[in-house]
Parts: C-alpha cells; structure tokens; sequence
C-alpha cells in the first residue's frame, strides 16, 4: 500500500516520447483526482489511505504542496545555472492546520490551475531546457529537469493510486 506502483528508479536520460508520457501523466493528474473525487464526503476525506498514512485530503494537499514547489523548481532550474533549491520538510507541511482540515477542493483546484501553467512551461522544453539541472541539498544530488518531469510523473500516479486504491478496497465506486 505504501508504494502502490513501486517506487521511483531514474533512468538518468529520457527520450522525447517518453517526456511526451510524462507530461501527459503531469496534465491528467486534476482531472484524474476530480473525478475519482468528486462525489465523496468529509468521511471519505478524513479516511487514511492506508494504516499510518496520511488522510486522502492530506495526501490531496501534499500533491498540491509538491507540485507548487516542482514547478517553481523547474522555472529555477530553467533561468539560473544549476540552482540549490529549498527542501520542504512535508511530513510537517502535512501536520499544519490548513493541510488537516481545509476543503480538498483548494487544493484540487490549485493543482488545476499550477498543472495548467506547469504544463505549458513543460511542453515548451526543448533538448537543451530539459537538460538543465537544480542541486538539491537534502539529497545532495543534481537533478536533470527531464529526470525531473518522470518523477513528477511517477509521483503524480503513485498518490493517485492511493485514493484510487482506497476507494477500490472500500467500493466507494
């Protein structure tokens, strides 16, 4: 349950038709939410999506939280030379009020509108923009932006099929 699609292995260089998937995952992500979502209740929102995990309108939060801070990463990445991002400690991002209880739909609708911009940023890439890099200090890693965008992509599916799943094994259907 934790991984429900395994977790993420770098191949280190994509080719554009895999970019092309990714970003494709990257831009259905809302719509993909939205919909498995759109008629449940508070209960179904305050539900954990698996033992000691987090509530689906914490995970619903988080994703909106991660992809805010991926797309900024990548506007850095794409004009300055190999920028040090800032890490976010989301465990404790995930603890605050606002992620506990505000409405899923904010941040539903945040990752709407941020995918729509990210997406179009995305798409504008060329060999040379998805070659660029961000240091990351938490892991002390480089990070190519092509690399980038199939973690995003995995990332989006992975939380996805969290809820997915839940509602799956509780016939929320």
């Amino acid at each position: 349950m934790k991984y429900p699609i395994g977790k993420f292995t770098s191949k280190g260089i994509y080719s554009a038709d895999e970019i092309k998937t990714d970003i494709q995952i990257i831009s259905a992500l809302p719509s993909k939410f939205i919909n498995l979502m759109g008629g449940w209740d508070e209960e179904k929102y305050n539900t954990p999506y698996r033992p000691g995990g987090w509530t689906i309108r914490q995970l619903v939060h988080h994703v909106a939280d991660s992809h805010i801070n991926a797309y900024t990463r990548c506007r850095l990445a794409l004009t300055e030379d190999n920028p040090t991002i800032k890490p976010y400690e989301e465990q404790l991002w995930a603890e605050l009020p606002d992620a506990k209880t505000s409405p899923v739909d904010l941040s539903l609708q945040l990752l709407r509108y941020v995918h729509l911009r990210w997406v179009i940023l995305l798409r504008s890439m060329d060999a040379t923009d998805l070659a660029r890099t961000y240091f990351h200090p938490g892991s002390q890693q480089t990070f190519r932006l092509d690399e980038v965008i199939a973690n995003y992509a995995w990332h989006s599916e992975h939380h996805y099929q969290h809820a997915f799943q839940l509602a799956a094994r509780n016939n929320w259907q």
